[in-house]
């Protein structure tokens, strides 16, 4: 007697998402066991419930960041949106000094989609949690109907914690602070760009994707509470928006210095060919910190002994200004305001 279809195995090599695997019988429950269980499998996964029951350590507050990811396309030099997916929300909670903890991923897969691809994805999600070490513990999986989606959509949320007493944001920023980066900026942006637009360079630009907790608890390590004001990772608008958004919230301004920015020539002449600025470029696997300017030394020096922060610089200082502007001396010794990002020329790159 013939096996009903529900009960063969996927074919992860030629089979396609249909809208069966979002109905919420059978091929979903298989769809998740094959591919998403199979991949993210930890002991809290395991409970199979629609939540997952989670300790967090006594003596720390609770951190939460959400991010979604419709990236395109969703392969590229050096990720894929899997990886990134877990990338970028370690990174946000990372960002408040925390130690990320646990993730939730949703996916949203268009009718059509190949399972090879999907599978593909998520075994690159699982190995960048896995590297992370922070796993994915609960999920939801939905379908669309062909042409109502792009293939796959992320949305990835992420538990971590901090300890009572440590308070790093946008609003710390101080005058007199100095602004720090952890690298070279715009490789994400411009290795996303370079498919789109078929350009070919002499070396293959790779996006910076990467976890940075890292790094951040080793700067953490390096120097007394409060020393460290202010970190963030310039995605979306690039380094000169984030430092935009730090200079509303912390009510200052900014002086940077252009000779100071780390860019690789290669993403320099990218966007000089196309008219872009690097600093509006976004970044994934970078880290802007605002610290004390009695400590920033020794910052700075705890980011070049890490392996995502060896190729730090010190940028500029924050400043007194009502206006709350960012500027930048140039190269030719002039100065410029650094605005907000007007528009968006990359559309679809995180």
């Amino acid at each position: 007697m013939k096996k009903p279809d529900y009960i063969r195995p996927l074919d992860l090599k030629a089979g396609r998402v249909d809208m069966n695997h979002g109905a919420g019988g059978r091929a979903g429950a298989q769809l998740v066991e094959e591919v998403f269980a199979r991949a993210f499998d930890n002991a809290p996964l395991r409970q199979g419930n629609d939540g997952a029951l989670l300790d967090i350590p006594a003596g720390h507050r609770l951190v939460m960041a959400t991010d979604g990811h419709v990236i395109s396309p969703l392969f590229f030099p050096g990720g894929d949106i899997g990886c990134l997916a877990v990338h970028g929300t370690v990174n946000d909670v990372a960002m408040l000094g925390a130690r990320p903890l646990y993730l939730a991923a949703s996916f949203i897969l268009e009718e059509g989609f190949p399972l090879a691809d999907l599978k593909r994805i998520a075994d690159s999600m699982a190995a960048a949690s896995r590297d992370a070490g922070v796993p994915v513990v609960t999920g939801d999986t939905k379908v669309v109907e062909q042409g109502k989606g792009d293939g796959v959509f992320i949305a990835t949320t992420g538990v971590g914690v901090v300890p009572l007493g440590r308070d790093i944001g946008g609003a710390n920023a101080k005058a007199g602070d100095v602004v720090l980066v952890s690298g070279p900026i715009g490789d994400h942006g411009v290795a996303i760009l370079s498919l789109r637009e078929s350009l070919e360079f002499e070396t293959t630009i790779e996006s910076d994707t990467a976890a940075l907790h890292g790094l951040v608890a080793a700067m953490l390590a390096a120097v007394p509470e409060g020393a460290i004001r202010t970190l963030r990772d310039p995605t979306r608008g690039g380094l000169a928006t984030t430092l935009n958004e730090v200079a509303r919230q912390s009510s200052v301004g900014m002086l940077l210095h252009e000779a100071a920015i780390p860019v690789r020539a290669q993403v320099e002449a990218a966007c000089e060919l196309l008219g872009l600025d690097p600093l509006y470029i976004a970044n994934e696997g970078k880290l802007i910190a605002i610290v004390a300017p009695a400590h920033a030394d020794a910052v700075l020096a705890a980011m070049r002994e890490h392996p995502l922060g060896r190729d730090a610089a010190c940028i500029g200082v924050v400043q007194d200004d009502p206006h709350r502007f960012v500027q930048m001396t140039t190269r030719f010794g002039g100065k410029r305001v650094v605005d907000w990002l007007s528009g968006e020329p990359l559309p679809r790159i995180c």
